[in-house]
């Protein structure tokens, strides 16, 4: 029998939203993401597009006890942010090799040589987010891009 992949759900949209589901962080190892014709990653989704986002991708993955990302890879233009949401293994850029667990988050320039690799007992999960390196500037700190309104809030 046929299993279907777990997918991204829509929750809500409007003019200026989109709320999306990827399931529980139990449940992420449920997703496949096709690579290639012969090439699919168990345990892997982007989310970005799902979303609509305009100026970053992300994506969740799960590794199960001594699974690693399979290969190291570099960027073109994207800088990422990894966060480990649950597990611990080890992190390697360029060569250093260094222990993460849950509350963990790397950054790595666009030519940083990366991997992840899970040493624990337990699955590990982790979100990556990507976004154009160096796009950033001082102008664009959240205290001053940031706008209070004195709208009322509705719940």
């Amino acid at each position: 029998m046929y299993k279907m992949m777990k997918q991204i759900e829509t929750i809500k949209e409007g003019k200026n939203f989109k709320a999306v589901s990827v399931g529980k962080v139990s449940e992420i190892i449920e997703h496949e993401l096709p690579m290639g014709p012969d090439v699919t990653i168990k345990g892997k989704v982007f989310a970005g597009q799902a979303v609509g986002a305009t100026g970053s991708e992300f994506s969740f993955q799960t590794l199960v006890p001594g699974q690693d990302s399979g290969f190291l890879h570099t960027h073109k233009t994207h800088e990422e942010l990894y966060f480990i949401l649950k597990g611990e293994g080890q992190y390697q850029v360029d060569g250093d090799i260094f222990p993460v667990s849950e509350g963990a988050i790397i950054r790595v320039s666009p030519n940083g040589k990366r991997a992840l690799k899970n040493t624990g007992k337990e699955n590990l999960t982790m979100l990556c987010i990507q976004y154009k390196a160096n796009a950033f500037t001082e102008a664009d700190s959240p205290m001053t891009d940031g706008v209070i309104l004195q709208d009322e809030l509705k719940w």
